[in-house]
Order: C-alpha cells, then structure tokens, then sequence
C-alpha cells in the first residue's frame, strides 16, 4: 500500500563539471564551455522537429509557387484571348455581389435597430436607452425653452408695434 501512494523518483542529471578543474589542452576550455551550454535532449529533438516541418512548408510553398507561375503561362493566351468576355463579366459579378452585401448589410442593420426600438418601447433599457433618454429630455427642454423665449420676445415686439403704430 506505502508503493502506490510515494511519490515517483526523480532521475537528476549529474553536474557538470565547472571551470575550476585547470585545462589540460588550450582547446579542452573551449570543449567545456561549449558542454556547459549544450541544449538538452528536449530542446534538441523539438529543434529538429521545427527543422523538419519548417523544410515540409518550404517545400510546399516552392510546389504551389511553381504549379501557379505554370499555370499562368500555359493559360495567358486564353485569358487573354477571352478577356472581352471576362471583364464586363467580372463587373456584373462585382456589383452584383456588392449590392447583396449591401442588401444584407441593411437589412440586419434594420432588424436590430426594430428589436432595439421594440426592447426600449417594452422598458428593457438596451445598451444606449440612457442616452437616448439624455438626447429626448434635452430636446424637450430646448423646445420648452425657446417656447418661453418667443412668448416673452413675441410680447415685446407687440409693444413695440404699439409704440410705432398707436392704432394697431
């Protein structure tokens, strides 16, 4: 039962040997510093596989660059060839498909603007119902601002008709 539960051994790797040794050749320092930053088997094998996979695209990328430079040469005289009937085609797939996204475009940008309307006519308060409360009050305020100004404007130029016509 004590097997089951401890915990697995750890396997260390021994320690390097440090420069304090003195060198035997000139070239054995340099051998140990380069031992010292030596990358471990891990770091290695996913280096190689980097390589590996890094060569695998390249080669792909060469393949597909190769496959389209022949396949343009071998069909530019077509195109060419063809072009009067290609391009006023093109166009009218172009502005067509411009304007379906176009239609589509405004008619979600219609749908959620009703369900946004729908939603703040309810009382759910959508995202942006505060400001557009803000916006209703202040215009509220401004007409009722303007109402009282033209009274009380609209009152002094009467008296001001009075004065220059008496009979008025």
């Amino acid at each position: 039962m004590a097997d089951r539960h401890s915990s697995p051994v750890q396997v260390q790797r021994a320690p390097r040997p440090t420069a304090a040794a003195p060198a035997a050749t000139p070239g054995s320092a340099f051998l140990q510093k380069l031992h010292e930053h030596a990358p471990n088997p891990a770091q290695l094998l996913g280096f190689l596989s980097l390589l590996v996979s890094g060569g695998i695209l390249l080669l792909l990328t060469g393949l597909t660059v190769t496959g389209t430079v022949i396949g343009l040469i071998l069909f530019t005289p077509i195109i060419i060839i063809s072009s009067p009937i290609w391009i006023p085609l093109c166009v009218a797939m172009f502005v067509m498909a411009v304007g379906l996204l176009s239609v589509c475009g405004f008619g979600i940008t219609a749908l959620a603007g009703l369900s946004w309307l729908y939603r703040y006519f309810r009382g759910f308060h959508p995202p942006g119902s505060d400001r557009a409360d803000y916006a209703r009050n202040r215009i509220f305020d401004t007409a009722r601002h303007v109402k009282d100004y033209a009274r009380e404007y609209g009152g002094y130029l009467h008296s001001k008709l009075k004065d220059v016509a008496p009979g008025a």
